[in-house]
């Protein structure tokens, strides 16, 4: 672009057939695009990037099995790769995610599958919201994060999606079970999330209060 600027400096008056081309192609519209072109490809380029170092992070195949980590991060990772979801479509308003996160320790776990637990609840939070929380004017997502003794954290996810009757509370975790259409659900996310929590030593419990919010609420040990 530079060269270009300098050509047309030193050459200010081109001939007539260098001018007329120079018209047809629409340098000086082309000159300001190329701008634009460049930045969004920048930008896109950045945000690829930091996909692929969230996916990266997210299943965390380069490491090792067990090891200290800072949950803030696989939770980051989870919300960048369901970004799209979260975002506003037709007919569908922007989820407001709201983090609260408290002074955490790293703790020494299997990361990638504390991750798949985050996903698999904000997934299903997404789903709620997307299905029931419509008539809600902000529908939001908060997490809350605390260690709340010296040997453990607790992680709360909630949304404003759909109260989730108490019969229905009692079951959620159990295998094959799920409250969606024939074909949307296999029922086994929040199984394999109860089943992962044990495996680290920790508990997750479902809170659902009518006309306000559902809450999951995870305890781990800061040493599995």
């Amino acid at each position: 672009m530079s060269l270009l600027a300098l050509y047309q400096e030193e050459f200010a008056q081109p001939n007539s057939k260098i001018q007329a081309k120079r018209e047809e192609i629409e340098v000086d519209f082309l000159c300001q695009d190329a701008i634009k072109i460049l930045q969004s490809i920048k930008t896109g380029s950045d945000r690829i990037s930091k996909i692929v170092l969230s996916l990266r992070n997210f299943s965390r195949l380069d490491e090792a099995p067990i090891k200290a980590v800072d949950l803030h991060s696989g939770i980051e990772s989870t919300l960048l790769i369901l970004q799209n979801r979260l975002q506003a479509g037709e007919h569908q308003p922007e989820i407001q995610v709201i983090k609260e996160y408290g002074n955490l320790p790293t703790i020494t776990c299997y990361p990638a599958q504390l991750n798949q637990v985050f996903l698999h609840i904000l997934n299903n939070a997404i789903d709620v919201i997307r299905e029931y929380g419509i008539n809600t004017k902000q529908p939001q997502i908060q997490i809350r994060t605390e260690a709340i003794d010296p040997q453990q954290i607790r992680i709360a996810i909630a949304n404003t999606g759909s109260f989730i009757p108490v019969h229905i509370q009692e079951r959620i975790f159990k295998p094959f079970f799920t409250t969606k259409p024939v074909g949307s659900g296999t029922g086994l996310g929040l199984f394999v999330s109860y089943s992962i929590i044990k495996k680290h030593g920790g508990n997750i419990t479902v809170n659902s209060l009518l006309c306000k919010e559902t809450e999951f609420t995870i305890l781990i040990p800061i040493t599995t």
